[in-house]
C-alpha cells in the first residue's frame, strides 16, 4: 500500500537500541495497545550535564513505528535534554528520508514519547489525558490540544493531513467536523495575522482530495471496488480479505473476513481503507464494518 525509503526498511529490519535499558532514569509511555500503537522510550541521562548517554525503546506498532522509534534514539543520543526537546517529528521523518503521509503519526508519537521521558526524568507531570470536553477522536483518544499543536507544527490544512499525522478521524470518521472546526480556527488566525500558512514540508504530507466530478452510484461503486482490489493482496498476505457490503450515501460498509474479522487492528485496517477511498472518490467518506449497517424494521 505504501512506499518506504531504504532507510525506513533498514531501521525496521535492523532497529537500533531496541529493548529495555538498564539504569534508565527517564521513561516515557505514550499511545495504547488498544489503539494499535504504543511506545515506551527510555533515557539514561547524566545528572550533571543532562546529556543523554543512551536511549532505548520498546514499541507495539507497525514497521513505521519501529523505524521512527529507532531513528529517534539515534538522533537524541549525545544531546542535552533541552537540545533533544527541539527535535520535531519532521526531523524524525527527515532522518528516515521521509515517511508515507499515512504514517506520519508514528513520528508524532516519537516526539510525544520524548517529551514524556524528559518530564519523567525532571520529576514533572506529563500527561496525554484529555481536558473535559476536549476529546475529539474517541476511536484513537486524540484531544483538541494535540490536534491543534500538530496542525501548527506541521502546517496542516486538511482533515486528511490531520488523520495522517495523528490518526484522528481514521476510525469511524464521526470527528471530521470537529477536526474541520480546529483547522478553520488555526487557518483563520493565520489570515488575521495577514500571512499565509507556511509551506508544508515536502514529501511527507498528503494533498487534499481533488474535487471530483459527480459520479453516478454505479460509477462510485466501481471506484470503490477498485480501491478494495488494490488493498486486497496486502490483506490476503495476512490471511484476511475484504468485500463490499453496501453503499449508503457517504457511508461505505465492508465485510472483513478471514484473519481480519475481529482482529485487534480492525479499526486501523478500516482507517487505511477509508483514506484510500477519500483519495479515490475526492470526498470525505466513512468506511464501516458491515455489522454497523442499519437494520430495517
Amino acid at each position: 500500500m505504501w512506499e518506504y525509503s531504504d532507510k525506513v526498511r533498514e531501521h525496521f529490519y535492523n532497529p537500533r537500541n531496541s529493548g529495555p535499558l538498564d539504569a534508565a532514569n527517564g521513561i516515557g509511555d505514550v499511545g495504547s495497545i488498544q489503539c494499535g500503537d504504543a511506545l515506551r522510550l527510555m533515557l539514561k541521562v547524566d545528572p550533571q550535564s543532562e546529556v543523554i548517554l543512551d536511549a532505548h525503546f520498546q514499541t507495539f506498532g507497525c514497521g513505521s513505528a519501529i523505524a521512527s522509534s529507532s531513528a529517534l534514539t539515534e538522533i537524541i543520543k549525545g544531546m542535552t535534554l533541552d537540545e533533544a526537546l527541539n527535535v520535531s517529528n519532521q526531523d524524525i521523518a527527515d532522518y528516515l528520508d521521509g515517511l508515507p503521509p499515512e504514517k506520519m503519526h508514528c513520528s508524532v508519537m516519537g516526539r510525544e514519547a520524548l517529551q514524556a521521558a524528559v518530564a519523567n526524568y525532571r520529576g514533572e507531570e506529563w500527561s496525554d489525558d484529555h481536558e473535559e470536553g476536549a476529546l475529539i477522536c474517541k476511536c484513537f483518544a486524540i484531544d483538541a490540544v494535540m490536534i491543534e499543536e500538530v496542525i501548527r507544527a506541521n502546517n496542516l490544512t486538511t482533515v486528511q493531513d490531520v488523520t495522517f499525522y495523528t490518526k484522528a478521524g481514521g476510525g469511524c470518521a464521526a470527528c471530521h467536523e470537529g477536526i474541520e472546526d480546529i483547522l478553520a480556527k488555526v487557518l483563520t488566525e493565520h489570515a488575521s495575522d495577514g500571512e499565509a500558512p507556511p509551506p508544508r514540508p515536502a514529501g511527507n504530507t498528503a494533498e487534499a482530495p481533488a474535487p471530483a466530478a459527480k459520479m453516478t452510484l454505479v460509477q462510485k461503486i466501481h471506484k470503490i471496488e477498485e480501491v478494495l482490489e488494490s488493498v486486497r493482496p496486502m490483506l490476503q498476505r495476512d490471511h484476511g480479505d475484504v468485500a463490499l457490503a453496501d453503499v449508503q450515501g457517504k457511508k461505505i460498509y465492508v465485510h472483513l473476513t478471514g484473519a481480519c474479522a475481529g482482529c485487534m487492528m480492525e479499526a486501523a485496517t478500516l482507517g487505511g481503507i477509508q483514506q484510500k477511498m477519500i483519495e479515490a472518490l475526492g470526498e470525505l467518506v466513512q468506511v464501516l464494518p458491515a455489522s454497523h449497517m442499519p437494520v430495517d424494521v
